[in-house]
């Protein structure tokens, strides 16, 4: 089960965030997780959002570079270790994690963890066999 991830690529100039952020605010977009990497040239800003066609429509008419990947998202409880499980079952089973990021979610003792592997399908079905949760499209749009 793979989720919808944005990712803008952002100058390095000051109000560039601030512009993006404005511009998904104004047209009603939430942005549920986010992460920002820089580099010496742009920076590459990830994004979930809870309307990921209204997102990119604004995004690519305000002239920002922005493309769509297949990610997942898993929920994780909020205890020692459980970050750690999940990604032992993935690694277990040969499947590298890219990058991840977390973000926090309006349920009391949980997180969602966003994950880039190479096989969102196998890597969920692991992640579901070692009884986690994966996150949904729909599960998002509830946050």
């Amino acid at each position: 089960m793979s989720i919808k991830q944005l990712t803008v690529f952002v100058e390095n100039r000051q109000g560039a965030l601030v512009q993006i952020t404005d511009l998904l605010a104004a047209n009603h977009v939430d942005m549920r997780a986010l992460s920002i990497a820089d580099t010496q040239d742009f920076g590459i800003l990830r994004l979930i959002v809870n309307d990921n066609d209204e997102a990119l429509r604004v995004l690519k008419n305000g002239d920002f570079l922005v493309q769509t990947t297949d990610v997942i998202a898993v929920k994780i409880s909020d205890t020692p270790g459980k970050l750690s499980g999940a990604l032992h079952a993935l690694n277990v089973h040969g499947i590298n994690v890219e990058y991840l990021y977390a973000f926090i979610a309006r349920t009391a003792r949980h997180a969602s963890v966003v994950l880039r592997v190479a096989d969102n399908d196998a890597a969920s079905a692991v992640l579901e066999e070692a009884g986690f949760h994966m996150v949904s499209e729909e599960d998002i749009k509830k946050l």
